[in-house]
């Protein structure tokens, strides 16, 4: 799966919703943090890991 999808702890989130924190290699973990867009992404429970957004917000 590229890194297109993939967002780095501290980055701005770019849509609001539930991001699951994925391995070094892209796996998921099963661990989400609900994040507001605009909002950084928080800090992940291991270096390497990254986020992607699983579960965007269906309201505006």
């Amino acid at each position: 799966m590229p890194d297109d999808n993939l967002y780095k702890p501290g980055e701005t989130a770019p849509k609001s919703g539930q991001y699951e924190i994925t391995g070094p290699r892209g796996g998921g973990t099963g661990v989400e943090r609900t994040v507001v867009k605009g909002e950084p992404l928080p800090p992940t429970l291991e270096p390497g890991q990254k986020f992607r957004l699983t579960d965007p917000t269906k309201t505006k």
